[in-house]
């Protein structure tokens, strides 16, 4: 049984039957077996906006069964027909984005029209997939026998699992089922405990475009049961592939439970992106990537700009600018207008960010705006930047997913690609700066696997998506992230002399 969804949702939507609160499994809206639900908060007000059923290992169980019985069918359907249904859904998607976005912005905090653009965002990877499915290409081989041929063809994985976090509910979702449905793969996917609701959402729009009971199954389940869920994921012999994106702690528990079943991993994990402005730079041009590469949904995002790097003969006019972009960044819940962030996910969220501040601090470092909880109390954080950020120091080891932009400078590009890559971590790293040598050459030296020149932004469908070192493997979006989701298989088809 369904409960009632909290009035900042209900008051605000205008197609509620998209307000969901059960589990969806083949193609049914479902509880848990004893009836367990947990709450879904409001970051920004802490209101109560529904409770989700509380699966387990037998709940997750029966949706992977779900996708087996699913996955002959799916399998079968030309990509032509898989494509089309995947574009209905984007269709769908963008007819109702408001709507969307006002479940997204309740159940996550960030600015409406910051979860606008994320769920047009989503969209983007149905339309991308939905093309490149039909372009999956094999060979033919010439052999070493006049009267045989090698062939090579392309089959989906089977089976897959997906766990997405909260801080991209839409986005995180659809660039997972995307890729997976189009390459003919049936998936059972658990969102973050923190934002299940625009999972649901987007489940009912995809249950009315046509996605067949089985093909996508959404299981919810509070962080208590979410180890649970994941043994069961990563156990299940049915299950051939799963895709993570989260934590390098989590996701590295998750790459060894798979192992014992030798299953196919995609991890999206941790980022501690270094923020290159040479003396060259335009310093107004940078300070604007910083809004987007560290103050965007409020630091929590794995491209933030963790270590900002600027050279010694710019850094005063870029501080400056910084500073004065910074303070004029307005704070406040999502639904707010013009506010440009929002809270942080939770309490232990808002404890990190402190904690790095603090030890910053403690190691030198000078706060010279924010610093502290805002005002507006709970889990909001003033807009913050540190002067002297220590390669001992927190912020410079871990990701602090808040919004603190921590500066250092350096004197020569050696140094620069040097602190870059003091990091376990190599999602991506931001360049500034017009000298083409310098800047191709500090590209192909930094170790990450994405570079953003005098652009805040990297993401994109087109382009492929991921990381190395301790960031990951496998990438998502562009046409290599369909291959995460297909197997190569090898035929030696012979007696053509007959």
């Amino acid at each position: 049984m369904s409960t009632a969804i909290g009035n900042v949702i209900t008051s605000r939507i205008s197609d509620r039957s998209l307000l969901r609160s059960d589990a969806f499994v083949d193609g049914e809206w479902v509880g848990a077996e004893n009836g367990a639900r947990f709450p879904v908060h409001d970051p920004g007000t802490g209101e109560l906006l529904a409770e989700v059923p509380r699966f387990g290992r037998t709940e997750t169980a029966r949706a992977v069964d779900a996708a087996r019985r699913a996955l002959p069918g799916w399998r079968r359907r030309t990509a032509i027909d898989r494509s089309g249904i995947l574009r209905r859904w984007a269709e769908l998607i963008r007819s109702h984005v408001d709507d969307l976005a006002t479940v997204l912005t309740a159940e996550q905090g960030k600015p409406f029209p910051e979860a606008r653009g994320e769920v047009l965002y989503s969209a983007a990877f149905l339309d991308w997939f939905a093309e490149e499915g039909r372009r999956v290409y094999g060979d033919v081989i010439p052999s070493h026998s006049p009267t045989e041929r090698i062939l090579v063809w392309k089959q989906s994985v089977g089976v897959v699992a997906g766990i997405t976090p909260w801080n991209l509910p839409a986005a995180m979702i659809t660039r997972k089922a995307a890729p997976a449905l189009a390459a003919g793969c049936a998936l059972v996917l658990k969102p973050a405990e923190q934002t299940p609701l625009t999972a649901l959402a987007l489940a009912e729009l995809g249950r009315r475009a046509g996605v067949p009971p089985g093909v996508l199954n959404i299981v919810t389940g509070s962080a208590q049961d979410a180890p649970e869920i994941g043994r069961e994921l990563t156990g299940n012999p049915v299950v051939r592939k799963l895709s993570f994106t989260g934590s390098t702690e989590v996701g590295r528990l998750l790459m060894r439970q798979c192992a014992d079943g030798i299953k196919k991993v995609s991890l999206e994990l941790g980022g501690n992106a270094a923020f290159v402005v040479f003396d060259d730079a335009d310093p107004e041009l940078a300070v604007e990537g910083i809004f987007s590469a560290k103050y965007r949904n409020a630091g929590q995002i794995c491209t933030a700009a963790n270590r900002i790097l600027v050279q010694e003969g710019i850094r005063e006019r870029f501080t400056e600018a910084l500073l004065r972009r910074t303070e004029a960044v307005r704070v406040g819940t999502g639904f707010t207008e013009g506010v440009e962030m929002g809270p942080l996910i939770d309490g232990p969220g808002l404890d990190k960010v402190q904690r790095h501040v603090a030890d910053l601090v403690d190691r030198g470092g000078r706060v010279l705006t924010g610093g502290r909880p805002h005002e507006l109390g709970g889990t909001f954080f003033q807009p913050t930047v540190v002067d002297g950020l220590s390669d001992e120091s927190l912020a410079w080891r871990e990701e602090t997913f808040g919004p603190v932009a921590a500066i250092r400078s350096f004197g020569t590009e050696e140094e620069a690609i040097a602190l870059a890559n003091d990091s376990e971590y190599g999602l991506v790293a931001y360049l500034y700066g017009h000298n083409l040598g310098q800047i191709w050459r500090t590209a192909e030296a930094i170790e990450t696997g994405m570079i953003a020149v005098n652009t805040g932004r990297v993401s994109g469908e087109q382009a492929p998506f991921g990381g190395i070192k301790q960031s990951g493997i496998g990438r998502e979006g562009s046409k290599y992230g369909l291959d995460e989701w297909l197997e190569l298989k090898y035929v030696n088809l012979a007696g053509l002399d007959r």
